[in-house]
């Protein structure tokens, strides 16, 4: 007989006395943790099924039910913890490599918390934004140096270069359809239209429903070019070419196969049923000059009307790689930091490779001014962008605009519980099942991610105003807005910012 080493990682608790026994949480539940047990007449629970997704606590009409962590523990040491142990058991039960969802849990450090925001008093007036104009909207591409004037004195502005223009400096980062469902894609492609702003496609090429959300849409090129084609490239306003992720920097991407139903197959070329693993090098780019032939290639594709962009996880070299970047022709750089959330990668690569996107940002927008090219490209950041404080932090060491994957999809209804990649989300988002899927209404779920990038954009201009700052193109770059909290000298100058009371 076998032995299951492995505890449930959660606890389902039910109050006996409220339960009605409706079987609600049953039919919510897409992991089939909750069944009726006719013999004993109660409702009954498979505790090692439960993500803690919270979809049957929400809907219990007599909140009846709570889930917290097991508490039930190994015996632990310093080098071992109850983590660790677990998923040692998992794999000699499997011999697979584990899988994971989101972003990096693990307990390392997290810069954005160790950096406040300075603020003006007396000498430099404070600007209330209720009362005085505040500019978030930003351009992102290539801008040219000369400034150029008419007869009449006034600038023309610069159409050398194409540009995204957005409204709120804030985009929705890359979840292709396939790993996200079409009612999440629909709310994330109307929410940017909405906001004006731009969402991505990811890699998984643009269901033919949402071209007309083109003017909006970043369309994708990754190492797999699931979906690409002449007329996917025309949709969008501007084209990103995937190099890597910040979850899961150097190797390529994944969608599980039950995942790939009809539609899915169809918007990215594969046949039904049929995992969709990108290889983790684009086998045509080995070198700066290799990119720099492939991003010509989209131009020339597209007429260049479109900005290019190019993504790539903040890895231990990418300020050099930036700078190469910058000097391939690209109009855009996005860097993805290793708390990135994705829908699926390997635990171990989660964890432990990449670095944080505030250290990468630092060093990358400092390596393009020593270089005199930060002209020559716009810096996009990505990977655990939380909050609008986070947004302006980022601004301020160095970034044009943020993109934001996680804290978008807790806006329409994730509840983070971190198993996208079994594709049974009970709340419609990171799956393709129709029952499931339909539990997401995108009318409903749109407006909530508007609301969202609403208030993140007036809290933005109120940490501006806070500052005597009424725009995002005086507060980039401007690190002496920023001061450090608990950290060393070392940090502080990659960062290149002061520690608190200097």
């Amino acid at each position: 007989m076998s032995v299951n080493y492995i505890p449930a990682v959660f606890e389902v608790l039910r109050d006996t006395d409220r339960c009605i026994k409706c079987r609600a949480c049953e039919r919510q539940c897409a992991n089939e943790v909750h069944y009726f047990d006719e013999d004993f007449d109660k409702m009954q629970v498979i505790e090692a099924q439960c993500v803690d997704c919270q979809r049957c606590v929400t809907i219990c009409p007599t909140s009846a039910l709570k889930i917290r962590k097991n508490q039930n523990e190994f015996r632990e040491g310093a080098n071992y913890p109850q983590k660790l142990i677990i998923e040692n058991y998992l794999q000699a039960q499997t011999g697979a490599v584990l899988l994971s969802s989101m972003g990096n849990p693990v307990d390392l450090p997290v810069y954005w918390d160790k950096i406040l925001i300075n603020a003006s008093q007396v000498t430099n007036p404070s600007i209330d934004p209720l009362r005085e104009p505040m500019e978030t909207k930003v351009y992102l591409g290539k801008k040219s140096l000369d400034i150029k004037r008419g007869d009449d004195g006034e600038i023309i502005p610069d159409t050398e270069y194409p540009q995204l223009e957005l409204d709120v400096p804030i985009m929705f980062s890359a979840m292709s359809y396939g790993s996200i469902s079409y009612n999440a894609h629909e709310s994330l492609a109307r929410a940017a239209t909405q906001l004006g702003t731009f969402y991505n496609t990811g890699e998984g090429g643009l269901h033919k429903d949402f071209y007309k959300y083109g003017p909006n849409t970043i369309v994708q090129v990754a190492s797999g070019r699931f979906g690409v084609s002449k007329q996917y490239l025309d949709q969008g306003a501007a084209i990103e070419i995937k190099m890597g992720q910040g979850a899961k920097p150097g190797i390529g991407g994944h969608l599980p196969g039950k995942k790939v139903n009809a539609d899915v197959s169809q918007t990215r070329m594969i046949p039904m049923g049929t995992d969709a693993i990108s290889p983790a090098p684009h086998h045509d780019i080995y070198s700066i000059e290799d990119l720099r032939q492939l991003i010509f290639s989209l131009k020339e594709a597209t007429e260049y009307k479109k900005p290019v962009m190019v993504k790539i996880a903040a890895v231990h070299n990418v300020a050099a790689i930036a700078s190469g970047i910058a000097r391939s022709g690209a109009d855009i750089l996005v860097l993805d930091g290793f708390r990135g959330g994705t829908g699926a990668a390997p635990t171990r690569i989660r964890d432990n490779v990449g670095i944080p996107i505030e250290l990468a940002l630092a060093a990358v927008d400092q390596r393009l001014r020593d270089e005199h090219i930060r002209n020559e490209v716009s810096v996009v950041v990505a990977g655990s962008v939380r909050s609008s404080a986070d947004c302006v932090k980022a601004f301020a060491l160095g970034a044009d605009a943020c993109y934001i994957g996680t804290a978008a999809l807790l806006a329409i209804g994730c509840h983070l519980c971190r198993s996208c990649h079994g594709a049974k989300c009970n709340w419609g988002i990171a799956t393709q099942r129709a029952d499931l899927v339909r539990r997401l209404n995108p009318d409903f779920a749109y407006k909530r991610l508007v609301n969202l990038v609403h208030a993140w954009d007036h809290e933005i201009k109120e940490m501006m105003g806070g500052m005597g700052i009424n725009s995002i193109e005086s507060l980039k770059g401007n690190r002496l807005m920023l001061r450090g909290v608990g950290l060393n000298d070392r940090e502080l100058e990659i960062l290149g910012i002061k520690h608190a009371g200097e």
